[in-house]
């Protein structure tokens, strides 16, 4: 097919450069640059259908998909709630009045992080999931802040004030009771072999202790996560789009 330059309207003669789709670069009258366009009709090659499918064709991945928790927030907000439960369990230790209090707090500690965080981000998202969330990290938090003020008591009260002997004498009497629990068992059952434990050892008495201590973490860990869960169902809303 014959081309003519957009200026003069003068023929170009063909060229050997494939580069150029075999006509000349420059009108050898006027000598303007010509624009030379590929033919629309031939089908794109096999990488470019590829690349156009995979939606990389500009080479920019996608942005990330924006966080629904504001974690810095909801992290200070359970610190606080954890450091309050913590300081109403150390209260609650030398003033027995207040252990209902501390235990309502401890409870409930999930649903005053999620009503705290709200306050602050009102216009955040919030359903059961981002409950379940931030109640696993409330409930994380207040075992934490427990089990130190805890460990951290009963240091002081053994090796400082040394009024430790009440506990000890409680803790015998707990171990003894369950050992004598235990010969009535066995002494109801003639054939079966008999029961044997080393109750008297410190070594078992302690990863009874520890045991004990454990489960009473992993409660309080499910009962935040239930709160939050429930918690934040109860105060469902949608992220806005002005966040």
């Amino acid at each position: 097919m014959q081309e003519f330059c957009h200026r003069c309207g003068g023929e170009l003669p063909v060229g050997d450069s494939p580069a150029t789709g075999g006509t000349s670069a420059f009108c050898p009258h006027c000598g303007a640059p010509q624009i030379l366009l590929s033919d629309y009709t031939e089908p794109l090659s096999t990488g470019t259908e590829a690349a156009l499918a995979a939606g990389t064709s500009t080479g920019a991945l996608p942005p990330p998909r924006p966080n629904p928790i504001d974690w810095r927030m909801a992290l200070s907000s359970a610190v606080l709630v954890a450091a309050i439960a913590a300081a109403l369990s150390a209260i609650a230790a030398a003033v027995p009045g207040v252990l209902f209090l501390s235990t309502v707090w401890t409870i409930s500690a999930s649903f005053t992080t999620l009503a705290l965080y709200q306050r602050r981000r009102p216009l955040a998202l919030m359903n059961a999931g981002v409950g379940v969330k931030i109640g696993v990290l409330v409930g994380v938090l207040v075992a934490f802040f427990l089990g130190g003020t805890l460990s951290a008591g009963m240091a002081v009260a053994r090796f400082g004030l040394h009024n430790m002997a009440g506990f000890d004498a409680d803790t015998a009497q707990a171990f003894s009771t369950l050992k004598q629990r235990m010969n009535e068992v066995a002494a109801s059952r003639p054939g079966a072999p008999p029961i044997s434990l080393p109750i008297d050892t410190l070594e078992f008495r302690t990863a009874m202790s520890l045991l004990g201590y454990g489960m009473g973490l992993l409660g309080i860990l499910l009962v935040s996560t239930l709160s939050g869960a429930l918690g934040g169902l109860l105060r469902t809303r949608r992220l806005s789009p002005k966040v």
